[in-house]
């Protein structure tokens, strides 16, 4: 059996290739690989060294490197699909998957969120706006408030009694968990920065963190998942909040990788592990096979952190996130993360990822709703995870139930990131999504900081013009306010999911 067809084909202008070889020093995935030795055989002056790249279409990833690095702009890439005669149940990525695992016998591996072509919620969804009796708040001239606390609220106001532990946010948007390891610490660096700079927080993902970032600590959530990588009584105490992760949306139901060739010595020192030895988290935690279970955990680590920290927990969505939820809160978590099916991973298996979960969006309505009708809403917060690409999908996620908002794809790219999938391969070419040295001297974290807060910035200010056009000068008043809503497209039972009600009525 031959190799699979190149998915993409690279096109160079050659006429005007200086050949300054900047395209073979920028690309990981040697596509364009500079014949040395032949142009040294060959005796040519400079100008003909063009002529000795040669190009490997197959191994190009469309990570747009060398499209944009290139001094001319000269390079182009184009998608190549291949031809296969149709078939209703046989499509091409099905063909291309099966001939992939006959020659490999593995799983196939992605990064990012699911793929297929599942409605994304948000875009049927429309807001409300106010016009003559109800007049719109023009935010440019009116005080206009983002300044969101997540944790377990009082019962009552009682001035004698200890008010339970919140953060305090200034706008309702966070840097979503992504573990050291899997990630630079560039990246790690730049979303610290970041999270400061925008009075937000940022999640370290479970791979420890980072004696470098300890200066940002009091803008950092930590995260306790299976594997309990670096996790010790100083991390715990130096955050601002715990996060225990149960499940995540883009692989629910099964634990973590981190291949041995990214654990190198700084990472095996947050890790608290070998260097060079896999890190595997296991797919359930072995402490915990109970609400029970998980509420000794929850209160182990307040009682670690002498009750000064809110603790978290994430679970995927799934169909029954509502109870689970319930129970989350009921065992004494301060807030419950609900992760959707298309959130971004750095590495899972395609099969997982594509077909197993819920839209963020469903499982949102669902939680807000069941929290309400036990009468306990005010005991958690909820925080929405899984694809939030900009502030219409934030100001949806707040009115559908949410009380704030992780964003991991959405700033990854804000750092240079072009989802080109390839974050298993360790070869990220931006930076990001590698420890190769060479690569991650590409990620300036002070450019990258300045980059990932503009980025909440704009959408801050985005929110605030959606809060003046509904009338509305708080982000608490469009909280679970899912009247504000109307479906465009939507199901009758994707109304009665979402709770709300469709466009015109």
């Amino acid at each position: 059996m031959g190799n699979l067809p190149s998915e993409f084909f690279v096109n160079v202008d050659i006429k005007r290739c200086t050949g300054c070889l900047r395209c073979s020093l920028e690309c990981p995935f040697d596509v364009h690989v500079y014949q040395k030795n032949e142009f040294k055989k060959s005796g040519d002056g400079k100008e003909k060294r063009k002529n000795y790249i040669i190009r490997y279409h197959e191994n190009c990833t469309a990570c747009q490197r060398c499209v944009y690095t290139c001094p001319e702009k000269i390079i182009t890439i184009e998608k190549r699909p291949q031809a296969f005669a149709t078939h209703p149940i046989w499509a091409q990525k099905t063909i291309k998957d099966i001939q992939v695992q006959a020659q490999t016998g593995g799983i196939i591996l992605s990064s990012m969120g699911n793929e297929k072509p599942y409605r994304v919620l948000f875009d049927h969804l429309v807001l409300d706006a106010c016009q003559v009796t109800n007049p719109a708040i023009d935010p440019l001239r009116e005080p206009m408030e983002l300044r969101t606390f997540l944790g377990r609220k009082s019962e009552k106001i009682d001035f004698n009694s200890d008010i339970p532990p919140n953060l305090k946010l200034d706008t309702p948007i966070m840097f979503a968990h992504m573990s050291y390891g899997a990630i630079s610490l560039e990246a790690h660096k730049s979303l610290s920065k970041a999270a400061k700079m925008q009075g937000t927080f940022m999640g370290t993902g479970e791979g420890g963190l980072h004696k470098d970032l300890y200066p940002f600590s009091d803008h950092i959530i930590v995260q306790i998942a299976s594997g309990r990588f670096g996790v010790h009584e100083e991390y715990l105490n130096v955050a601002s909040a715990i996060e225990i992760k149960i499940g995540q949306g883009a692989k629910p139901g099964i634990g973590g990788h981190l291949p041995g060739m990214k654990i190198n010595e700084a990472i095996s020192q947050t890790r608290m592990i070998p260097i060079g030895t896999d890190a595997i988290s296991p797919a359930p935690h072995h402490d915990i096979y109970s609400i029970e279970d998980l509420s000794r955990l929850i209160y182990s680590l307040k009682e670690a952190t002498r009750y000064k920290k809110p603790v978290f927990v994430k679970i995927a969505a799934v169909h029954n996130s509502a109870p689970i939820a319930t129970g989350v809160i009921r065992a004494g978590a301060d807030a419950v993360v609900v992760d959707g099916f298309t959130g971004g991973t750095g590495a899972a298996p395609q099969v997982i990822r594509d077909n197993l979960g819920i839209p963020i969006e469903a499982a949102i309505a669902s939680v807000d709703e069941r929290l309400r009708e036990e009468g306990i809403r005010h005991w958690g917060s909820i925080i929405a995870s899984g694809s939030i690409r900009n502030s219409g999908d934030i100001a949806k996620a707040i009115a559908l139930g949410a009380d704030a908002v992780y964003t991991g794809t959405g700033a990854l790219i804000s750092l240079g990131c072009t989802v080109c999938k390839q974050c298993y391969t360790g070869k990220c070419p931006w930076g990001i999504a590698t420890q190769d040295p060479k690569l991650r001297k590409r990620l300036n974290p002070e450019k990258g900081a300045i980059a990932a807060s503009n980025l909440i910035k704009g959408w801050s200010h985005e929110l605030k013009e959606i809060l003046g056009a509904l009338g509305l000068n708080s982000i608490e008043s469009l909280r679970g306010n899912r009247d504000r809503l109307r479906g465009v497209g939507l199901t009758q039972a994707e109304l009665d999911v979402l709770g709300v009600l469709p466009a015109g009525k």
